[in-house]
Parts: C-alpha cells; structure tokens; sequence
C-alpha cells in the first residue's frame, strides 16, 4: 500500500470498530460457550453451525440455540454465553494481529474512536477496560439497538454519538453481516480476514491483516474513496 500522505482535508472524522474478531479474537469463545450449552441440554453443534452465526445478533444466536434444545430464555441464554466468554478473556485475550496497534496510532492522530459491536454492553465495557490508554470513546452494543448487524442502525447510532457524518467515517469489520451492516450505514468499510471469507462482501477494501498496517495508510485508502461517496 501507499505510504504517500494524504490531503489532511479528506481524512476521516472518526473510526468505529468491530469488537469480536476484529479487535479480539473471541469468535471461537463464543463457538465454544455455544457449544457447551446446547450439549449440556443434550443437544449437538457443531464448529460450523457456530461459524455460520459470527456476527449476528446474540439474539438470534439464542434463538437457534432454543431450536438445537436450550430451554431457557432468550435473554438467560445471552447472558450465559456473555458470562462463558468473558470467563475465557480472563484467562487469556487474544487481541487480533495489529488491531491495538492501530488503535492507538488513531488515538494518537486525534480521532474519536467508538465500538459497534452485537455483544452486550457489559461485555464491551470490560474488553475496552482490557486495551490500555482507553483510547475508545464510546460503545454502541448489541442491547442498545433494535436492529442487529447486518442492519446499519448500529453504525449510524455510532456516528451519531460521536456527532459525525457516518460517510466520514471508516469502519473496521471481520464479518460478511457487519461488513453489510457498515457498508449499508455509508461507511467507509475495511473488511479484515478472519474465520469466515468475505469474498463478494461490500467492503471498501478487504485486507488480510492489520499487522503491518499503519494509520496513514488507512487515510491514503480512505482518501482514495470516490469523492461522490462523502
């Protein structure tokens, strides 16, 4: 990529970030809390169903988990998963290759920073306590919206709590629903490469890591963006 600097003018105004599997990668937690519970209801599930949910809303994961025979609620179920997954983060978080790093080379550069993510509000809250200088704004989560990934309402209730347009904004996603769910808000969206491919995927760019990627050269893509999409 282009290490050139770019126009200062058409930077972006903020940054929002994925949280599961774009900045930690918690996406096989969640797979494993799923897992464990559908089996102690006596069902199976297998890596793959749990694959086919990354980055849906917990609520829909609840209900297909009730489907494979987990009798409790919905709101019980998202609450043991939450509970599962953070239990796993205390013993070991596995920040995504490059993710903090540029998180703080944005914080450097001056850009409000927020989370948009489909896990719960406490959740977030205590990933964001994990990185260090809190360079994270705000959170939107998955129990503040009506709306799960891949609909935009997340990313635009974002931008709107940091009081910025969501088309100057460039949003960080590993997900085919949250790269829909950024893409659709008007975003500049930066698809990351994880455990599910995002070939044919709406993203801006589709990159394969962010070790190695630095902060210029995420404003050099974003200035490259076709002046008619801001």
């Amino acid at each position: 990529m282009s290490t050139d600097k770019p126009n200062m003018q058409i930077r972006p105004a903020a940054i929002l970030w994925d949280m599961d599997g774009t900045i930690v990668d918690s996406e096989e937690y969640w797979i494993i809390a799923e897992q464990e519970l559908v089996e102690l209801f006596g069902g199976s599930w297998s890596h793959e169903d749990g694959l086919a949910l990354v980055g849906n809303g917990l609520p829909t994961t609840a209900v297909k988990l009730q489907e494979r025979g987990v009798t409790l609620s919905v709101d019980e179920i998202i609450q043991t998963l939450t509970n599962r997954v953070l239990e796993q983060l205390e013993i070991a978080v596995p920040w995504r290759p490059g993710a903090v790093e540029l998180i703080h080379q944005f914080q450097a550069a001056g850009l409000p920073q927020l989370l948009v993510t489909m896990s719960i509000e406490r959740m977030a809250r205590a990933v964001i306590a994990l990185i260090p200088g809190t360079p994270l704004h705000d959170v939107v989560a998955g129990d503040n919206v009506v709306d799960s990934k891949p609909h935009p309402e997340a990313y635009l209730l974002g931008a709107e709590k940091l009081s910025v347009d969501p088309r100057q904004c460039v949003a960080f996603e590993d997900s085919p629903s949250g790269v829909r769910s950024a893409s659709a808000s008007g975003a500049f969206t930066v698809g990351v490469t994880n455990i599910v491919p995002l070939k044919n995927q709406p993203a801006d760019v589709i990159l394969d890591t962010l070790a190695g990627v630095d902060a210029e050269q995420i404003f050099n893509l974003f200035a490259q963006r076709p002046q008619a999409a801001l």
